[in-house]
């Protein structure tokens, strides 16, 4: 089968932010898993960059492009319809493809609001400008999210998960590359 998705360049500052499961109803849609708790770069960019699966069967080859018709939550997950996208049968092609959207899509945040991709690889430091490591990736529980603190323990990875709220967090400075919080080493 053959695809009639219109071949692409991904943009420069092209950002992965999930991959499509499956094909879901009849109608073309198509269910999304977001790498986001919060995917609002899904539902504001009408235009997503599509790759192949890393392992399976590749129904395209190189970036395509997807106009997308609309994208809303449906439970854990997003669903989505595209124009090129008419049937299920086109929507299991789509099966593992990686999404990419432009940054510049990426809707404005709000003072001390950040996006996910931004936080990763930032060093955190104490209040006492102990080193505590590198944010290796976030996780939602529910009421707020957790920094995944990578670092060096007796010459073995370890990991601290540290709240990213006001009561821990003291400054993100972005350009720095750098978090600050009230937290010690030993907890």
């Amino acid at each position: 089968m053959s695809l009639a998705l219109e071949a692409a360049e991904l943009p420069a500052d092209a950002i992965e932010v999930g991959r499509i499961l499956d094909a879901w109803g009849i109608k073309g849609w198509f269910k999304v898993l977001p790498y986001s708790a919060s995917p609002q770069a899904l539902f504001c960019s009408k235009r997503w960059f599509l790759q192949p699966a890393e392992k399976g069967a590749k129904t395209f080859i190189g970036t395509v492009q997807l106009s997308i018709k609309e994208a809303r939550d449906h439970s854990d997950s997003v669903v989505a319809s595209a124009h090129d996208v008419p049937d299920r049968h086109t929507a299991e092609a789509l099966r593992g493809a990686r999404i990419f959207v432009a940054r510049s899509s990426f809707p404005t945040l709000e003072p001390d609001e950040y996006y996910w991709i931004d936080l990763i690889g930032l060093a955190v430091v104490n209040r006492e400008g102990e080193a505590l490591g590198t944010v290796s990736e976030l996780m939602s529980t529910g009421p707020q999210t957790v920094l995944v603190v990578t670092y060096d323990h007796l010459g073995k990875p370890a990991e601290r998960m540290i709240p990213f709220v006001s009561a821990y967090v003291d400054a993100v400075d972005l350009p720095g590359r750098r978090i600050t919080v009230d937290w010690q080493p030993d907890y």
